[in-house]
């Protein structure tokens, strides 16, 4: 089989085919023309034309390379007469319209990308950064126009931070599917109302169920605007994580008090204080019933933060408000300014925290996401636009379809 029919057919041209190969230093070049007088389409609809108006200048697409030489496919393409669209560039069957790449090698860019960094998939490639850039917006354009989207019922909303200066992009997860939604830049009550108006609509919005969430004011004000049914759950790791900063705060202001003859057994404690006690070593347990036995309000903080993790066992409303409320009346009581703080936040988002003895579902898996989005941001050494940021996080974490070659 001679190399130009076999290239022919790898390209799938009946309108065109291959006259040459040329073969330089640097490329190998494959030179096209339009066999005989078939028919064209036109770039736009695809409807075949008949009158071809004028013939262009040459242009060059980027191919996969063969052996160790890089493709190249020269076309002088016809501007051709469309009964529907008027006067248009004709349709090329290796790549998209104003592509400098065939499909074949979009495809091939797309798939490396979602495992290296823009700029490493350049280089495999050959390749400027600019234009693997291209290929994957182009691929996530496509991948949400043609995505599935089935009905959202529990879905998390939460916050990652993209470069420093507390600067966040806000990110939804449909927690049933374990699947991205949706990224939005910053997470304000504006940046928040495109995924329910355009990702969601009026519809999909009245069939979520849960929304989880931590306890950020403008996402709840997004919830209740647009999705009042939908009962608002407070992530348990949030929760927990404000109670553990009480716990710290306290030893910290407690360390700073004591002598240094009394700071001796609690040197190094603050993970031995956090930890769960079923994940401590024998040695950390032994260390652990030394210390309780000090009267001191580093130890009264331990105690407060494990009789409130008993709060995530119960299953009926009633016992677990009354329970959280017993806690609170002894926090308040325990003259610690920290855990007063935490009160006061727990009262003010009671609802939503109560609401777990019904719906057990927790961000966990948002935060998983939020992992990958920043290991996605260290492999780049950061993106300088929150454009192309949100662009390689739906490319590698939203599950898209890729173009389908033609």
């Amino acid at each position: 089989m001679l190399v130009e029919t076999f290239l022919r057919k790898q390209l799938g041209l009946q309108a065109h085919t291959v006259t040459k190969v040329e073969e330089t230093e640097r490329y190998m070049i494959v030179h096209i023309d339009r066999l005989g007088r078939r028919l064209l389409r036109c770039g736009v609809c695809r409807q075949r034309c008949r009158k071809v108006h004028s013939v262009r200048k040459p242009r060059e697409w980027r191919d996969l390379s063969m052996r160790k030489l890089p493709l190249k496919l020269r076309y002088r393409p016809r501007r051709v007469e469309c009964p529907r669209c008027g006067l248009r560039v004709e349709d090329f069957p290796w790549a998209d319209p104003w592509a400098r790449v065939t499909t074949t090698l979009s495809t091939a860019v797309a798939r490396l990308a979602r495992e290296l960094s823009w700029q490493g998939t350049a280089r495999q490639y050959g390749l400027n950064w600019k234009s693997v850039a291209t290929i994957v917006k182009r691929a996530v354009a496509y991948g949400l126009a043609h995505r599935v989207r089935p009905p959202v019922h529990v879905i998390g909303i939460d916050e990652v931070s993209r470069r420093k200066g507390q600067v966040y992009l806000t990110v939804v997860y449909d927690l049933e599917r374990r699947v991205l939604l949706w990224v939005g830049d910053d997470r304000t009550e504006e940046a928040g109302k495109p995924f329910f108006n355009r990702e969601m609509g009026a519809r999909r919005c009245h069939t979520v169920r849960v929304i989880c969430m931590d306890m950020w004011a403008a996402y709840a004000n997004l919830v209740k605007e647009h999705a009042p049914q939908a009962q608002i759950l407070f992530d348990r790791f949030h929760i927990v994580r404000h109670l553990h900063e009480a716990v710290e705060e306290v030893r910290r202001s407690e360390m700073r008090r004591l002598s240094q003859k009394e700071k001796v057994p609690f040197k190094r404690s603050r993970w031995l204080l956090l930890k769960n006690p079923w994940n401590l070593s024998n040695d950390q347990k032994e260390r652990l019933s030394t210390l309780v036995q000090w009267n001191l309000p580093i130890v009264r903080a331990y105690y407060l933060k494990e009789a409130f993790q008993l709060f995530w066992l119960y299953r009926q409303p009633k016992r677990a408000g009354d329970h959280l409320e017993k806690w609170m009346h002894s926090a308040m009581r325990s003259r610690l300014e920290p855990f007063k703080k935490f009160v006061g936040m727990l009262r003010g988002h009671l609802d939503g925290i109560l609401s777990w003895t019904k719906h057990r579902v927790s961000n966990g898996a948002v935060e998983g996401m939020n992992n990958k989005i920043k290991s996605i941001s260290h492999r780049s050494f950061g993106f300088r636009t929150a454009e192309n940021f949100i662009a390689a996080i739906y490319h590698c974490c939203a599950r898209l379809p890729l173009p389908v070659e033609r």
